[in-house]
């Protein structure tokens, strides 16, 4: 999921649509304030970050996420009109992965946001995840576990991939809808429960051990423990 932090409405609409055109899952936010409030709810796996924000700057969001733990490794682009050499140097500084000066071409954005993920969530880009003995291949389409092929619909293989991208975390009943289903589309939270059971049976059901972990009244997480 990329938060795009643009207060721009018509620059947020373009970057949105050809992000997901991309296959990203994608969420806005119009100021820093909010910026700041999502990503404390909601963490995204990846962050668009322009500097001259309303309410708190992207170079102040930048600054307070690094000296969080838990977002100390958060992806982040920075984009800002502003191009000189020592502004650059600024947000590396403060944290940012990346810099880029507007006006810029949402192909680039694209390319950028993939060569940063390349070196900091190579999970989340990969043609091929693996987990245990579970592999999922994304370009086939096609899940196998110890070897055998397993047959899973379609929200069943977005709720692994969403899983298996994200070992070990645990993803809201939300966020599960979020990534297999698409943002603002309403969901009730036990049709999730409904898919899970259905991933677990296909993936073994009482034969092979459960490697989908329930956390009661949250969501679920993969995890061999």
């Amino acid at each position: 999921m990329v938060l795009i932090a643009e207060d721009e409405p018509g620059q947020a609409e373009v970057l949105k649509y050809n992000l997901e055109s991309s296959g990203f899952g994608v969420r806005t936010s119009p100021n820093g304030a909010d910026t700041l409030q999502q990503i404390e709810e909601d963490r995204p796996d990846f962050l668009v970050l322009d500097w001259m924000l309303p309410e708190i700057s992207g170079i102040e969001i930048c600054r307070r996420l690094r000296k969080i733990e838990q977002n100390k490794d958060l992806p982040i682009i920075m984009v800002t009109a502003r191009g000189e050499e020592e502004d650059r140097i600024r947000a590396l500084e403060v944290g940012a992965d990346d810099y880029m000066v507007k006006p810029y071409s949402s192909g680039e954005l694209v390319a950028r946001i993939n060569a940063v993920l390349r070196r900091t969530s190579p999970a989340l880009i990969g043609e091929k995840l693996e987990f245990a003995d579970l592999v999922l291949d994304l370009v086939s389409r096609k899940v196998k576990r110890d070897g055998d092929f397993i047959h899973l619909g379609p929200k069943e293989f977005k709720i692994l991939q969403a899983l298996m991208q994200r070992p070990g975390r645990v993803l809201s009943r939300r966020q599960i809808i979020d990534l297999a289903w698409g943002q603002n589309i309403y969901i009730e939270d036990r049709t999730v429960d409904v898919h899970i059971r259905r991933l677990r049976s296909a993936l073994g059901g009482d034969d092979k051990p459960n490697l989908i972990r329930t956390v009661r009244g949250f969501g679920y997480s993969l995890d061999q423990e």
